[in-house]
């Protein structure tokens, strides 16, 4: 991995490994809804919005095949902000214009996964953007991608698994 590379990372998970408890909904030391701190380098010149999307991209769909479950949505992100605090969701003390999409349970902020039966990545995707999007009063994951078309200079990853 180069130095100059955009990069996501967080102090207390590993890339490639395990997702703590406390941050899911399942397990001895659950906590309720805590969002992990994450931590960005290297964002792209150019650069005026960032935007974080978190899914479980092994969750199954009773119907068919895997369907990634989106866990947390963040949008509207100031490219100068270094990171995200752990327990950022939800805190009213949030950065005045960064704004919480809702998740598949159909509410804003982190919601903790559940502990799956079996080995689920998760996959944390930052996304710099060469403009602020237009994504109206309820912000989704899908009306995000939608809305970022185009405008996307950078993206950086973090997976792990639970």
């Amino acid at each position: 991995m180069s130095s100059d590379e955009f990069r996501l990372v967080s102090p207390t998970i590993d890339n490639e490994g395990k997702l703590p408890r406390k941050y899911t909904k399942g397990g001895q030391g659950v906590k309720k809804n805590i969002s992990p701190p994450l931590e960005w380098y290297n964002v792209p010149q150019g650069t005026k919005s960032l935007a974080l999307v978190v899914e479980d991209i092994d969750a199954p769909d009773p119907s068919g095949p895997l369907v990634p479950w989106t866990i947390w949505v963040v949008v509207d992100i100031p490219p100068d902000m270094k990171g995200l605090p752990e327990g950022f969701s939800g805190n009213d003390e949030q950065v005045a214009g960064i704004r919480e999409g809702n998740n598949d349970h159909k509410i804003p902020g982190w919601r903790g996964p559940l502990m799956p039966s079996h080995d689920h990545r998760f996959q944390f995707k930052l996304f710099a953007l060469s403009d602020i999007p237009n994504l109206g009063h309820t912000v989704t994951k899908e009306r995000l991608l939608d809305a970022v078309d185009g405008i996307v200079i950078g993206e950086a990853v973090l997976t792990c698994f639970a």
